[in-house]
């Protein structure tokens, strides 16, 4: 009796020096915490996708606080976000321009030649590794690793390619690090429609034209009509940063003569490439 009496005693000591040890702690090791991380934390929309630059919702509210980042670099709350983060903090926010991704392909299944049967694992980043299997090195796959990671149903595979839904697409870039072939560019929109290349191949024209129909085969017709292209390793590029949509007649004469097709416009009210190319 008077052992189980000295135990429940010595247990009580130790539960109050234990408690008294972490009420020092506490008051210790406390960190302030700036009450603008919670308010901003409560503007954004809880997407943790990191396409602010930032680990999470948290990481980045607490960058804002700092001074480290922006108001407006969350893709997915928009600029009623950035408004209201901006709000918080005290500043003005100027008006971004929205994110989203394009696909570096416009070829059906039908497009691509020399296809061979695939009876391995049916994603992307497992097929891209073997060898052949379609004749084109750089295109879509067409496994839809890209449709696996969206949250938001932006992204479809449609006849054997990667297809951008861009009413529901809110940039968060998922896809396009998700793309094994690096074909997915997230891009400000500074229209409803933008111009693409819809074609990552660096080959020389003859080998493009004998996997696919629809390839850039590097003539650079779109370079002498317009200053917005420039084409390295045989693959035509446009130059965002000065891309202009009220001032691209000359653009849009390149689109035009390109002579497989490959330079389109993509976003609302756009039909996929695919559909533009017969």
């Amino acid at each position: 009796m008077i052992v189980v009496l000295f135990a429940a005693v010595a247990m009580l000591v130790l539960a109050v020096v234990m408690a008294a040890v972490l009420g020092w702690a506490k008051d210790a090791f406390h960190v302030e915490v700036d009450p603008r991380v919670d308010q901003i934390n409560e503007a954004l929309p809880d997407a943790n996708c990191g396409a602010c630059g930032f680990a999470g919702c948290n990481d980045y509210s607490e960058a804002v606080v700092a001074g480290k980042a922006q108001p407006n670099l969350c893709p997915v709350g928009g600029s009623d976000c950035a408004e209201k983060i901006a709000e918080i903090m005290g500043l003005s926010v100027e008006e971004s321009l929205p994110i989203r991704a394009i696909v570096h392909c416009g070829a059906s299944v039908e497009q691509r030649l020399k296809r061979h049967e695939y009876r391995g694992e049916k994603t992307c980043a497992a097929a891209t590794k073997v060898a052949g299997l379609q004749g084109c090195m750089y295109g879509c796959m067409g496994f839809g690793d890209c449709v696996v990671v969206c949250d938001y149903d932006a992204i479809h595979i449609i006849d054997g390619l990667a297809v951008v839904d861009y009413e529901k697409c809110i940039g968060c870039g998922v896809c396009a690090k998700a793309c094994p072939r690096g074909i997915i560019e997230m891009i400000d929109y500074k229209a409803d429609e933008m111009m693409q290349v819809a074609c990552s191949s660096k080959d020389a024209g003859k080998a493009v034209k004998s996997v696919c129909q629809v390839g850039c085969i590097g003539c650079k017709g779109c370079d002498k009509r317009s200053d917005l292209f420039k084409t390295v390793e045989n693959l035509a590029g446009i130059d965002y940063e000065c891309y202009n949509p009220d001032t691209f007649e000359d653009a849009r004469l390149a689109l035009e003569k390109c002579p497989t097709n490959c330079i389109v416009m993509s976003g609302k009210n756009t039909d996929p490439p695919q559909a533009v190319k017969q």
